[in-house]
This record gives structure tokens, sequence and C-alpha cells, in this order.
């Protein structure tokens, strides 16, 4: 498929990679950009080539947020439909079987930041920062508070809603809202490491894991742990859990099915 505001690429390393392509003007969101990244999430899931996904930033950071030229005279429906446009990307990351990493380098903002936090996974840069930064212009991000609050929770989510600032790619470690952070020249280097490692798992497990944890973590406890425990038993009939048993027994590399 053709794209004009990301560029989608496939290794030879089971990665897919997306980067956002819109430097000049800070790869903010467009109704485009959010329905072409949409599309590259899709076709990346169902690309065989693929186990794990990578989403970038091309030039200086990684997404300062919506373009909100789009803002001006519009009907509250119309900037229903606009915003949900916005947000789907960061909904279907959690439809998709194929764990998705976020690499941060600059400043990851409102729905840049967003898209980090629903990412499943982030790495980000030792000078970078992510930040809810909606506020500051009289809007608020609404949307990507969401997954905020599952990742660090209420109070820490609301100080972000309410105070718009920027935060340190350390302290976004500290609190759980992302996972690795990389000196700057080594960022694409060490995630695609972070990633291939990732992508050495069986792909029936790792995908099995992803779809069962986003329906889990929304039931009640004990409903949670049924739930868990029927796709556990499931999964132990797979062909990959069948080699991935014989493999460690045997003390050999296993030989994953490929899904």
């Amino acid at each position: 498929m053709n794209y004009e505001n990301i560029i989608v690429e496939v290794g030879d390393d089971f990665i897919g990679v997306i980067t956002l392509n819109r430097p000049k003007n800070l790869n903010t969101f467009t109704v485009s950009l959010s329905n072409e990244l949409i599309n590259a999430f899709y076709e990346l899931d169902s690309d065989r080539r693929v186990r794990v996904i990578i989403i970038k930033g091309a030039g200086r950071v990684f997404s300062a947020g919506i373009d909100i030229t789009y803002y001006h005279d519009k009907t509250a429906m119309e900037y229903r439909k606009w915003i949900e446009c916005m947000h789907n990307p960061l909904i279907t990351i959690s439809r998709i079987s194929k764990p998705v990493i976020a690499q941060v380098h600059g400043v990851a903002a409102a729905n840049g930041a967003g898209l980090v936090i629903a990412a499943d996974l982030a790495t980000a840069s030792e000078n970078s920062r992510l930040g809810l930064t909606g506020i500051n212009v009289g809007l608020s991000c609404l949307g990507p508070v969401i997954p905020l609050a599952y990742s660090v929770g209420r109070k820490k989510s609301l100080e972000m809603l309410f105070f718009g600032e920027l935060i340190s790619a350390k302290e976004a470690l500290n609190i759980g809202m992302i996972n690795k952070v990389f000196p700057e020249d080594d960022l694409d280097k060490e995630t695609r490491l972070w990633a291939a490692k990732l992508a050495q798992k069986s792909p029936t497990a790792l995908q099995t894991a992803k779809k069962a944890f986003y329906t889990g973590v929304q039931l009640d406890y004990s409903k949670a742990f049924e739930f868990m425990n029927e796709v556990f038993a499931r999964l132990c009939t797979t062909e990959d859990t069948k080699e991935g048993i014989n493999s460690f027994l045997e003390k050999r590399s296993p030989v994953w099915k490929e899904k």
C-alpha cells in the first residue's frame, strides 16, 4: 500500500517499522495520517514476515500531537468525528495481535504521547520528554489519559492531564509510562535489538498473551482468572507449546510455527 504521511518497512528480522513522516509539521496527527496509521497497523498485523511492530517519528520529534489547524468553525458533531479519528490509532493497537513498541525521541506531546502510552511497550532517548499538553491551548487530552490511567494510576494521570507539563524520559520510566531509556545515539539500535529479542518468542504464545491481556484486564478479578485459565488451556494444545516444551527438554532452540 502507498502512504503519504508514514513510511512502512519490513525487515528480515521479523520486525515491521512504521515511521510518522510529517517532520516539517512535527509529525502532528491529521485525518489522513490517522487513517494511514490504522491501515498500516492492520497491514503489518496480517503480514507473516512480521512478529513485532516498531513505531517512530521522522525529524526532530516523535509527535507533537494533533494538527489543530483543522480546529476552527466546526460543529460539535464534526469535532466528535475529528477526535474519534485522532484516537482510533490508539485503540487499534489494542485490537491487533502483534506487539507494538513506540520509540520516542525529542518530544511526544498530547496525542503523540497518547500513541506512546497506548503502545504495548515503549522506549525513549534520554533527552526526550513526554506529556499531555492539551490543557495549555484550552483543550484536554481526554483520550490519551485513558491508557495513561491504566499505566500509572489515577493521581499521576490527573496531574499530567491538569497541568499539561512535559516530563523527562527518566520520570516516564520511573512511573511506568515507558519501559526502556537509551542514549540518543543508541535509541534506534537498542530498540531494534529489544524488538528482535521479542520476535524470537513463539508468535502463537505472544499474540495469544496480548489478546488475552486486553480482554482480561477489563474483567472482574475472579472472572479474569477464569478467562485466563481457559486461554491457557487452549494455548497448551498448540503446536508451538509442544515445540517449546520439547525443545527445552531436548536442550535445543525452538523452531516456531509461523503465525
